[in-house]
């Protein structure tokens, strides 16, 4: 059962966490939280939150294609083989302890917002690609979707570098692509999520309805407004999630 106040509080954090996660990712800081506030079981929890997280990068994805940042056709392999990777990274989870990567990942993240920080003119324009189309699905692709099957935190941010420094994508272009693959990461998760009847329904529906809108109105902002109103968004969204994962891998282990 979900009672009456909830509603508000999933829609409005559904609403916020989508249209922030369209623009720069890093929109499960603000759900996860709720969920694991409002629901007993942590599984439950990070199934839900799979489910809503879908309905916001979907909403994404669909908006991008339809503004013409996105081309389907040109994104279709790489989104099978990160749902692929999802699929893998998230049985492997369950067999091998993440410890390491979970107290390595925050030192990337913080590698990565210093190296965009220091580099104001990376992706603002298209640059000629320093890797094929090919390999960067097979190797890019592949290897987040499973990372984000596996963990997940900061997915979004080496997606969005990875387009811009390997295929020469501006920030925007970039930004498209990176919704669209974890669009099918999310999926595979969720799928696996569903099989284990790890979701609860009510809560991650109304949560969604808030992400599709949100993200609705991010991909719409991300398209009229471009690199310069991503930029600051995005590295904010970088420096906090290396700031959660300092105080959950390094502090909080230690409080």
């Amino acid at each position: 059962m979900i009672e009456w106040w909830q509603i508000g509080l999933l829609f409005l954090t559904g609403l916020t966490a989508g249209f922030v996660d369209s623009i720069a990712g890093g929109g499960g800081l603000l759900t996860l939280p709720v969920l694991l506030n409002l629901c007993p079981d942590p599984l439950f929890a990070l199934g839900t939150n799979k489910l809503q997280a879908s309905f916001g990068s979907t909403s994404a994805t669909f908006h991008f294609a339809r503004a013409g940042v996105l081309n389907w056709r040109e994104v279709r392999r790489a989104c099978l083989l990160a749902f692929l990777g999802s699929l893998v990274g998230t049985l492997l989870v369950q067999q091998f302890d993440s410890h390491l990567l979970k107290r390595l990942v925050p030192v990337l993240l913080f590698a990565v917002a210093i190296f965009v920080w220091l580099r104001p003119q990376l992706g603002e324009t298209d640059i000629h690609p320093r890797i094929s189309r090919v390999k960067f699905d097979f190797l890019i692709a592949f290897s987040l979707g499973l990372y984000d099957g596996f963990l997940g935190p900061g997915m979004g941010t080496f997606l969005a570098l990875a387009f811009m420094l390997g295929l020469g994508f501006n920030l925007s272009k970039a930004t498209a692509n990176t919704k669209a693959l974890n669009c099918a990461s999310n999926l595979a998760s969720l799928l696996l999520m569903l099989l284990a009847q790890k979701v609860w329904f009510a809560a991650g529906l109304i949560m969604g309805a808030g992400q599709w809108l949100g993200a609705r109105a991010g991909s719409k902002m991300v398209v009229t407004r471009g690199t310069r109103f991503i930029r600051p968004v995005f590295l904010t969204m970088v420096v906090l999630i290396t700031l959660k994962m300092i105080y959950d891998n390094y502090l909080k282990s230690h409080g």
